[in-house]
C-alpha cells in the first residue's frame, strides 16, 4: 500500500567540486595563467609592457586575498539527502493515522496502509474520490501550505464518518507535503481514541491493573494492543501486534473456557468484554481478564445478583449447569411450566413429554459447551401436551456454574386467545353451513306445506284425509321452527324489530314460564330503574327467555327444583367503560340477567355451549340448538350475551341489549300490518324460481286465487318473456338462482317497465337480503310460507 519515489544518484557524482582531492592547487594555476595571458594581451595593444605587468599582479593580488578569505571562512557545501521512504511508511504506520507525502510535481511519492484502506487505489491528494467541494477544499489548504508552511480543511464525511485534514510541508529543501488525514474528533472517533488509549499510557495502566486491551477490526486484524496482552500472547511486551490476526492467538477448549493459543490448556482461562466502538473498520475493544475459577474472582456474588434480576423480571428464566441440572428457576418460570414447588425437576427434560426429551437434553449440552449463542426448541410440556412451546435456550458465561440460560414463556393466555379465536371460525363455518341448509330445507318445506294448503282446499273438516294433511302440515310447521333455528344461529332470520320496554316483554311471559318451570321451580323476577327502551323482535326476545328457563329448569332437576331469577338493569357506558372488556363496545345497556340454583357447567364444557348441536342431555332429549339460537338471536339484535358458572353453584346467563334511543315525533312501536280482507285477486304475475316443486306449487296457489301465472325457469326466459311485450302486473322472482340471479334480473326488468311491482321470495334474512340489494320499492316473502301468506304478500305489493 505505499508508493516510494526513484532512488538518487551516485553520491561521488553529486558531491560538491571543493571537496576533491587537489581542488585549491588547480584552482591557484588556473589564476595565474589567466592573469599573465591577459597581462600579455594588454601590453601588446597598448605597446606598454609595464601596463600589462601591473593589471597582471593586481589581478594575481586579488585571487590571492579572495583564496585566503574562503580558507579562513570556509562555506557549508549544500549536501543531497537520500530519502528513507520504507523509513517515514513505517512511522507513518506506527502513528496509526492515514498518511500521504507528496513532491512539488504532485506525485504522490509515499502513503500508509490506513490511506490506501480508506482511499483504495492511492488517489493523489487533493485529487480524492469526494465531492468536487471537497477537493478544491483541499487543494486550497495545499497552497496554503506551499505558501505559509501549514494549511487545514474543514472536516468532509467519507466512508461513513467525517475526516479532517492537516498540511505540511516538509523535507530538507522543503519540497514536499505532508497530509494527514484523521477521523474528526466532532464524529465521536472512538475508534481512534480508543487506539491512543490502548496504545500509551491508558494501556499500560490497564495492564497493571491486570486487564489486557486489544482492539480488532471487522476483519479480525489487530490495530492496537497494550503491553500486557503482548506479553501474554507473544511473551514479549515490545511485541509488535498492529496488523495481526486476532483470532490464532486465543483457543476454547469444548467446556467453552477461553485461552491464549501459547499457554495452552494449562494456561488460565479468560474472561472476555466486548466493547463495540462504532462503525469504523467495525472496530471492537476486547477487554481480557484472567478467570481462575471460571466465573471471575467474584462468580459467587455475580451469580448471586443475577439471579436477584431473573427473580424480579416477568419472563420466565432457569439456569442450568454444563451437565443440564437445574440451578435456579423464577417463579414466572414454575408457572409457566408447571412445576411442583414440591417436587422440582432436576434436568429441564424432566419438563416436555417423552417424545422430546432427548432434543431438550442435546440443545442444552450444546450450547453449554459451545459459543455464547442461543436458540429455540418447540417442545410440549409435560402439563400441556397439546400446545407446542418454544423453550429459548442460551449458552451463559461468567456466571458462576452457570452455563445454560433457559427462556420458557407463559402461553396459557396466548393459548386462551387462540382457541377463542378457532373456536369463533368454527361457529362461522358452522354458521354459513347452516345457512345454507336452512335455506335449501326451506324450499322443501315450501312445496310441502303449499301442497299441503291445495289439498286441504279440496278437503272439509270430517273428511277421512283431513287430520292426515293437518298432521303432515303440522310436522312440516314444526320443521320450519328447526330451520328458524339454523338461521338464527347463522343471525339470517328475518327479524321483525320493535321498540320496547324488557319489563313488559318478561312479563308477558311470565305465566308461560311458571307452565314450564313446574311446581319444583319458583321464578323470582325482579326489575331495575331508569331502564331505557330497546329495539328487537318481541316474539325472537321471548323465546331467548323460553329457551334460558328451560335450560335452567332441566340443570335444577337433579337437586329436585330450585329458583330461577330473572332481574333486569341498566348499565351505563361508564360503567362499560370501568369493566374493561373488548367483548363488549362502550354503550348504554338494559341488561337482564336468567340465574338458576342448578348443578353448573363445568368449565371445560363452557366455551362449547353455544356450538350448534351441542348438548349434554341424553340422546333424544335435546336438539344442541337451544343456546345457539339464543346467541344467534341475541347478537343479530346487536346485543352480547356472556355465561358465568361454577359447578355446584348453579349458572348465570346476561344479555346486554343496547339503549334505543327514539327520535322526537316517532313512534315507539311498529303498527300492525292491517289484515286484508279478501285473498282473490286479478292480473298477469310473472313468476321465476328454478326450483321446480317450488314453482309448480306457487303457480297452482296464485292460479287459484285467480291471478293469471306466466312461469320462467331462471332470469333469461323470463327477460325473454318480458321482451314479448306481454303485459305484466307483478314479478315474483327467488333471490338466489344459478347464471342470473333475482336482483339481476328485477335490474334488467326494471329498464324495460320502471313501475313494475316486485316481489322476492327466499330462504335467507329479509334483512340481510336488504343490505346486499340496493333495489327501491321491493317486497319480501320469506319461505317456507303458505298459500294465505302468498296471496296476501301478492294482493299488498299489486295495492288491492
Amino acid at each position: 500500500m505505499t508508493r516510494m519515489a526513484p532512488p538518487p544518484s551516485d553520491p561521488a557524482r553529486t558531491a560538491p567540486f571543493a571537496e576533491r582531492p587537489g581542488a585549491d592547487g588547480l584552482t591557484l594555476a588556473a589564476v595565474g595563467a589567466g592573469a599573465l595571458g591577459s597581462a600579455a594581451l594588454i601590453g601588446w595593444a597598448v605597446g606598454d609592457w609595464r601596463l600589462g605587468a601591473g593589471m597582471a599582479a593586481l589581478v594575481i593580488a586579488g585571487a590571492t586575498l579572495v583564496w585566503l578569505f574562503g580558507r579562513l571562512h570556509p562555506s557549508i557545501p549544500e549536501e543531497v539527502v537520500i530519502a528513507d521512504w520504507a523509513l517515514v511508511r513505517a512511522a507513518a504506520d506506527a502513528a496509526g493515522a492515514a498518511v500521504a507525502i507528496t513532491d512539488r510535481a504532485g506525485r504522490l511519492v509515499c502513503a500508509s496502509d490506513m490511506f490506501g484502506r480508506w482511499f483504495p487505489g492511492l488517489e493523489t491528494p487533493p485529487g480524492l474520490p469526494v465531492d468536487e467541494a471537497v477537493v478544491e477544499r483541499l487543494t486550497a489548504a495545499g497552497r496554503s501550505a506551499w505558501r505559509d508552511g501549514a494549511g487545514a480543511a474543514a472536516p468532509f464525511r467519507h466512508d461513513g464518518g467525517a475526516i479532517g485534514v492537516d498540511v505540511q510541508r516538509a523535507g530538507a529543501a522543503e519540497d514536499h507535503l505532508v497530509w494527514r488525514f484523521s477521523r474528526s474528533a466532532g464524529a465521536h472517533d472512538l475508534a481512534g481514541q480508543a487506539r491512543v488509549l490502548v496504545g500509551g499510557e491508558g494501556g499500560q495502566r490497564l495492564g497493571d491493573a491486570g486487564v489486557m486491551a486489544v482492539i480488532v477490526d471487522g476483519e479480525g486484524r489487530i490495530l492496537a494492543a497494550n503491553p500486557a496482552f503482548a506479553t501474554r500472547a507473544e511473551r514479549r511486551a515490545d511485541a509488535s501486534l498492529t496488523g495481526a490476526d486476532f483470532v490464532p492467538l486465543l483457543t476454547a477448549d469444548r467446556g467453552g473456557s477461553i485461552r491464549f493459543a501459547r499457554e495452552g490448556a494449562q494456561g488460565v482461562p479468560l474472561r472476555m468484554i466486548q466493547v463495540p466502538l462504532g462503525v469504523e473498520e467495525g472496530a471492537t475493544l476486547l477487554l481480557l481478564i484472567d478467570d481462575p475459577a471460571g466465573g471471575g474472582a467474584n462468580a459467587g456474588a455475580a451469580s448471586g445478583h443475577i439471579q436477584t434480576l431473573l427473580t424480579m423480571l416477568p419472563m420466565g428464566l432457569a439456569l442450568a449447569d454444563r451437565d443440564g441440572r437445574f440451578l435456579f428457576f423464577n417463579e414466572a418460570f414454575v408457572q409457566a411450566a408447571g412445576i411442583d414447588p414440591a417436587s422440582p425437576p432436576l434436568y429441564p427434560g424432566d419438563l416436555v413429554v417423552r417424545e422430546d426429551k432427548a432434543a431438550v437434553a442435546d440443545a442444552v449440552h450444546r450450547f453449554a459447551s459451545g459459543r455464547a449463542l442461543s436458540g429455540d426448541v418447540a417442545v410440549r410440556l409435560a402439563h400441556l401436551p397439546d400446545e407446542p412451546v418454544a423453550l429459548t435456550i442460551a449458552g451463559a458465561r461468567s456466571l458462576g456454574d452457570a452455563a445454560v440460560l433457559l427462556s420458557l414463556k407463559d402461553s396459557s393466555e396466548e393459548s386462551r386467545l387462540k382457541r377463542q379465536v378457532a373456536q369463533a371460525t368454527k361457529m362461522q363455518a358452522v354458521g354459513q353451513l347452516a345457512g345454507g341448509v336452512a335455506h335449501d330445507f326451506n324450499n322443501v318445506l315450501t312445496a310441502i306445506i303449499g301442497h299441503c294448503d291445495l289439498m286441504l282446499m279440496r278437503h272439509t273438516p270430517g273428511d277421512s284425509d283431513y287430520d292426515d294433511i293437518q298432521q303432515i302440515k303440522a310436522n312440516s310447521n314444526r320443521a320450519a321452527s328447526l330451520t328458524r333455528q339454523l338461521l338464527a344461529f347463522s343471525r339470517q332470520q328475518t327479524l321483525r324489530p320493535q321498540t320496547l320496554q324488557l319489563p313488559d316483554t318478561i312479563s308477558e311471559v311470565s305465566n308461560l314460564l311458571k307452565r314450564l318451570l313446574g311446581e319444583t321451580v319458583t321464578l323470582v323476577v325482579k326489575h331495575g330503574r331508569d331502564l331505557g327502551p330497546v329495539r328487537a323482535d318481541p316474539g325472537q326476545l321471548e323465546q331467548v327467555i323460553v329457551n334460558l328457563a328451560v335450560n335452567a329448569r332441566d340443570a335444577m332437576l337433579p337437586r329436585g327444583g330450585g329458583t330461577l331469577t330473572i332481574q333486569t338493569f341498566a348499565v351505563s357506558a361508564a360503567e362499560v367503560r370501568r369493566m374493561a372488556t373488548d367483548m363488549l363496545p362502550v354503550a348504554d345497556y338494559t341488561a337482564f340477567s336468567v340465574a338458576d340454583t342448578g348443578t353448573g357447567i363445568p368449565p371445560e364444557i363452557l366455551p362449547k355451549i353455544f356450538e350448534p348441536f351441542f348438548t349434554t342431555k341424553e340422546v333424544g332429549k335435546g336438539t344442541g340448538l337451544g343456546l345457539s339460537t339464543v346467541y344467534g338471536i341475541v347478537k343479530q339484535s346487536g346485543g352480547s350475551i356472556f355465561a358465568d358458572s361454577r359447578p355446584g353453584q348453579g349458572t348465570e346467563f346476561v344479555i346486554y341489549l343496547p339503549v334505543h334511543r327514539v327520535e322526537a315525533g316517532g313512534d315507539a312501536r311498529q303498527a300492525p300490518r292491517q289484515r286484508l280482507g279478501e285473498l282473490w285477486g286479478s292480473g298477469t304475475v310473472l313468476l321465476v324460481e328454478d326450483e321446480e316443486m317450488v314453482r309448480s306449487v306457487t303457480e297452482r296457489a296464485l292460479a287459484r286465487h285467480g291471478y293469471t301465472v306466466l312461469t320462467a325457469e331462471n332470469g333469461e326466459e323470463a327477460l325473454e318473456i318480458l321482451d314479448r311485450g306481454d303485459p305484466i302486473d307483478l314479478l315474483i322472482s327467488d333471490v338466489v338462482m344459478p347464471a342470473m340471479d333475482g336482483p339481476t334480473l328485477v335490474n334488467h326488468a326494471r329498464r324495460r317497465m320502471p313501475d313494475l311491482p316486485i316481489l322476492f321470495m327466499s330462504g335467507y334474512a329479509e334483512e340481510q337480503l336488504r343490505r346486499s340489494i340496493d333495489i327501491a320499492n321491493v317486497g319480501f316473502l320469506a319461505k317456507p310460507f303458505s298459500m294465505q301468506q302468498l296471496a296476501e304478500a301478492t294482493r299488498e305489493r299489486l295495492g288491492a
